[in-house]
């Protein structure tokens, strides 16, 4: 059961209050009581030395019996027991009993003390009398000679009978400021308590949702300012909320407005939100709240969600789903170990690339026959043709239709690369020897142009499991590039291992290629310099083919170039990529 905070304040309030009481009773009755006591012990004393004068005459002069009478009437007068006791200890004189019939006093503790010279004071139980009282001792000297001893003493029960008065008092007393003190508690409780049950019934309304709700506190102090505080806090949130509805509203519109499919997950995979794009690839009713495995049945969608979840990272990847192929993009939010996956129809872009790609390979092999035939008569006429004139427009169309050539071939190169996909014949390549037989194409264009082909590696053989023809045909464009923009200088090749992967660097001394430029070098048909690349008979294709080709053996290719300084082509890829 759960205490309120004023029956916890009050509480404490009370138990502090109580046990200060308390203290207040215990140590002011026994200080009052000590006090009270040492003052009637001076109060003694001071009859002792009093009534010396009287009493050493008849101490001196041994008249025993004198100073027994005169001790009873002084004793009665003034209500004062009084005793005069001989240095060893004998009771001379006493105003209460008859001192023949007393022990011997030398063992008192009082007496021993006045014996020593010293005012002696003793409270304890009288076993002459059978009472409690409190005792006084002096010293009775005659020419600073010891001659006994004047011990005064009072009745406790008289003592004790004022102290209960006093007791009573301080009891009626301590009550009143204990009753008057804890009414004022329960007032500071009920008041302190009071605005604190205001702010936690109103913060209640609002954890409810009812942002209306207001304290009213008419206080200068810090609750005071805690409940305008409170208030403001209040009209904040209703604004943030009221916004954050708007943008909620906005944020479900764009999703279900959205033609991609989206879906979030959970960290245990059941999804939480969807939209209705989603609900038609899906083809299915109910989706929230089920596991994803549920719901997409496919092996290449379940394989790509168990990868983004193990992995924490984003992928971009082509799937299959529900006889159509989507762009499936993956979005893993860490705090939450959320997952945004968002798929996209691209399945009429992928029938449109391959109706592309179809009509590229026709097209390509329809104009391979014709031009291989336009080409052989053309050399037929070389042959026939005497005048100059008409060699030299020979020249042209015969250069013309070796670039279409060029570039058909190139066309069936990509389009058999795109078809045959990872089936490669995969086989140890030595490719010491591979760039070796590459540069024995090259060696007579490269002496032409007075160029140097080096090979560097760090050890023989460098070996690599990869199809050979393929292989050579990257480093047959890349080395042709290089000697066709290359007028002075070497053209080199750099084998090494790095990490269980082969680096190979082919680099040139070239012209360079521009900043601008060097992110589009691998698209089809795309050159630096047109006019160049005619005059050079370039198709436009060969970065493109070694693109594909690196990318069928697994591997990456980066491109560094300083116009007028030249380029170098980085390419890695693992020693074992099948």
């Amino acid at each position: 059961m759960k205490r309120s905070i004023f029956l916890k304040i009050f509480s404490s309030y009370f138990l502090i209050i109580l046990l200060l009481s308390s203290l207040v009773l215990t140590f002011s009755f026994k200080t009052i009581k000590e006090h009270y006591i040492n003052m009637l012990a001076v109060e003694l004393k001071n009859i002792a030395y009093s009534l010396r004068l009287e009493i050493l005459p008849l101490v001196e002069q041994k008249k025993y019996q004198e100073l027994d009478v005169l001790m009873k009437k002084l004793g009665k007068d003034i209500k004062t027991r009084i005793t005069v006791i001989a240095p060893k200890g004998d009771v001379l004189a006493d105003s209460e009993k008859d001192p023949k019939l007393m022990e011997n006093h030398k063992g008192r503790p009082e007496v021993g003390n006045a014996l020593k010279g010293e005012t002696g004071k003793s409270l304890r139980f009288s076993t002459t009398v059978k009472e409690e009282m409190l005792y006084v001792a002096v010293p009775l000297k005659l020419n600073h000679k010891l001659i006994g001893v004047l011990r005064t003493s009072l009745f406790l029960k008289e003592i004790n009978k004022l102290l209960n008065n006093l007791r009573v008092k301080i009891l009626q007393i301590t009550a009143f400021i204990f009753l008057f003190s804890l009414l004022g508690a329960w007032f500071f409780s009920k008041n302190f308590s009071a605005p604190i049950k205001s702010l936690v019934n109103a913060s209640k309304k609002i954890a409810n949702g009812d942002f209306t709700a207001k304290v009213s506190l008419r206080r200068r102090d810090e609750l005071g300012r805690l409940s305008e505080s409170f208030n403001e806090m209040g009209q904040e949130l209703k604004e943030l909320f009221k916004d954050l509805n708007l943008r909620k509203e906005e944020l479900n519109g764009i999703i279900s407005s959205l033609q991609e499919g989206l879906l979030v997950l959970d960290k245990k995979g059941r999804i939480f939100l969807f939209n209705e794009s989603f609900r038609k690839i899906a083809r299915i009713d109910e989706i929230k709240g089920r596991f994803y495995w549920e719901v997409l049945r496919g092996s290449q969608v379940g394989g790509l969600i168990e990868k983004a979840r193990k992995e924490k990272k984003n992928f971009l990847e082509e799937i299959g789903l529900n006889d159509k192929v989507f762009l499936c993009s993956t979005v893993f939010i860490p705090s939450k170990e959320e997952l945004i996956i968002v798929l996209h129809d691209i399945t009429e872009f992928k029938k449109l690339e391959k109706i592309k790609k179809d009509f590229v390979v026709n097209v390509s092999h329809e104009l391979r026959t014709p031009l291989t035939a336009m080409k052989g008569y053309i050399e037929t006429l070389e042959d026939e043709v005497k005048e100059e004139e008409a060699k030299h427009y020979l020249d042209i169309v015969k250069k013309h239709t070796e670039r279409l050539i060029n570039i058909v071939s190139d066309l069936l190169t990509l389009s058999k690369l795109e078809e045959e996909g990872l089936s490669l014949g995969w086989k140890e390549v030595n490719l010491n020897n591979l760039v070796e037989n590459v540069f024995k194409i090259f060696k007579k264009t490269a002496e032409d142009k007075n160029l140097k082909l080096n090979l560097y590696c760090e050890k023989e053989p460098i070996t690599v499991k990869a199809d050979s023809f393929k292989l050579e045909q990257m480093f047959i464009n890349l080395i042709d590039n290089a000697i066709k923009y290359t007028e002075k200088g070497e053209v080199s090749v750099s084998l090494k291992e790095e990490n269980k992967n082969i680096k190979v660097e082919v680099k040139d001394t070239g012209i360079g290629i521009p900043q601008d430029a060097l992110g589009r070098i691998f698209e089809r048909f795309y050159v630096v310099d047109k006019s160049r690349s005619r005059k050079l008979g370039g198709t436009g294709l060969g970065l493109s083919i070694v693109k594909h080709i690196v990318l069928l053996h697994n591997g990456k290719i980066n491109v560094e170039s300083t116009p007028g300084e030249g380029t170098k082509f980085i390419i890695r890829f693992p020693t074992n990529p099948s």
